[in-house]
């Protein structure tokens, strides 16, 4: 596999060339946080400047990419359709995953994603029980308060996850939201150490929520299972985190043969 800072080629992936350098560019600019200039996206790809000028001129004029009066270049408008589409497809194929979760545990199954500085729910299947949790579909929540948000900033670094804290602020939902930065980075080491993430009552008061990533998922996802704090109870955290994190690789198998077979 080629380093971050080689382009990716023909050669290496059997594709067109020209073709995995647009995606390549596209890509970094999104790490980059949407807007780059020339020269930044040269040192962080290896390609030289004319090539990377002829990738662009093509992006902008299809649409995907916009330049900016400052001369940068900026993720375009035509990939929020494309973005809204495959949003939908990642919650088809993880629905038969949540479907046995909730077959085996009795609680509501979500997925998640996160999306800038949000995290949004793109796929549910609810609990069969009369109280049961419910997640709205295309529904954007802060992170910090969420079992899935925790289980998505626990992958990344800690100065990263204090800058999106920064941007966002750490608003209260309930008595029991984490609502400073180190407390907030403390629970993320015990993510990290434990595999699992929960939600103590820090979204809605009576609902416990718990949480794992998606390993090697092409878009940072989690899935939770969530319901009454008098059901999620501790001895039925050690049943279902080990359930969570094998359904949680299997997704990813799903989710890898679909980009596979594409």
């Amino acid at each position: 596999m080629p380093s971050p800072a080689e382009p990716r080629t023909a050669a290496t992936t059997g594709g067109v060339q020209s073709l995995e350098r647009a995606f390549d560019l596209l890509e970094r600019m999104a790490d980059a946080g949407g807007e780059v200039g020339l020269s930044e996206l040269s040192a962080s790809s290896g390609l030289p400047l004319p090539t990377i000028h002829r990738l662009m001129r093509t992006l902008v004029a299809c649409g995907y990419v916009r330049q900016q009066p400052n001369r940068r270049y900026a993720l375009g408008p035509r990939l929020i359709r494309l973005g809204e589409s495959s949003s939908r497809l990642l919650g088809t194929w993880a629905r038969p995953h949540l479907a046995r979760l909730v077959d085996e545990t009795g609680e509501t199954a979500n997925m998640a994603l996160l999306d800038g500085d949000e995290v949004v729910y793109v796929a549910q299947v609810p609990s069969r029980h009369s109280m049961r949790m419910f997640t709205e579909v295309g529904r954007r929540v802060l992170p910090h308060s969420t079992g899935v948000g925790k289980a998505l900033l626990a992958q990344s670094p800690d100065e990263e996850v204090r800058a999106l804290l920064g941007r966002t602020g750490m608003p209260a939902a309930t008595e029991k939201t984490i609502t400073t930065p180190e407390g907030f980075l403390a629970e993320l080491a015990r993510v990290r150490e434990t595999g699992f993430a929960m939600d103590d009552n820090e979204q809605e008061i009576g609902v416990r929520c718990l949480a794992v990533p998606v390993p090697d998922s092409p878009t940072s996802a989690a899935i939770s299972v969530s319901g009454p704090a008098g059901r999620v109870t501790e001895a039925a955290t050690e049943r279902i985190v080990p359930l969570l994190q094998e359904v949680a690789a299997e997704l990813s198998v799903t989710l890898a043969g679909t980009v596979t077979s594409a």
